[in-house]
């Protein structure tokens, strides 16, 4: 009887220790208090002239990255590994709805995070169509890069691009 009761915990701890590492996780990071941290490089697949990725992390929202089209990305590279507890984005050409309007937007982003090991996922972000910081928690541990894909453009007509104002990343104290 004792061996069958030891036999059942050791089964149920082995089936159950992904799912009980990530409440384990998830409850740290809530309890947790989550600082900035800045990307050591920025790469995009496009940028125009005067509006270069590297405005996404300088921390004001009236400067802006611009692209050219639905499909670029920009990639985030991080100097050591760490748990990505928040990403913030404040999308178009500025945090007012007067820097807001003049220029696209896009209304989802993919989120693909590696890890040091090379292991990607992928998030589908879906943004409100309003000016100001939006946030989304993402809970990925052990983060080297992360790459957002602009999709789904709005106001995207001529002589526009699309717009990301800033993008702020958030690990675990």
């Amino acid at each position: 009887m004792i061996l069958a009761v030891v036999l059942a915990l050791c089964a149920a701890a082995f089936f159950f220790l992904p799912a009980g590492r990530a409440l384990f996780e998830d409850t740290r990071d809530k309890l947790g208090k989550a600082i900035p941290i800045t990307p050591v490089d920025i790469k995009a697949t496009t940028e125009t002239r005067d509006h270069p990725a590297a405005n996404t992390s300088d921390g004001v929202s009236n400067s802006y990255w611009g692209a050219k089209s639905p499909g670029a990305s920009i990639t985030y590279t991080f100097r050591a590994p760490f748990r990505l507890v928040d990403v913030i984005i404040t999308n178009g050409a500025g945090a007012t709805p007067k820097e807001y309007a003049p220029q696209a937007r896009a209304l989802e982003v993919d989120l693909e995070t590696t890890t040091a090991s090379g292991e990607k996922q992928t998030k589908k972000l879906t943004l409100n169509d309003k000016p100001g910081p939006q946030t989304f928690p993402t809970a990925v541990s052990d983060v080297k890069t992360v790459r957002l894909t602009l999709k789904s453009p709005v106001g995207l007509t001529q002589g526009r691009q699309l717009a990301v104002a800033e993008v702020e990343f958030f690990k675990r104290s």
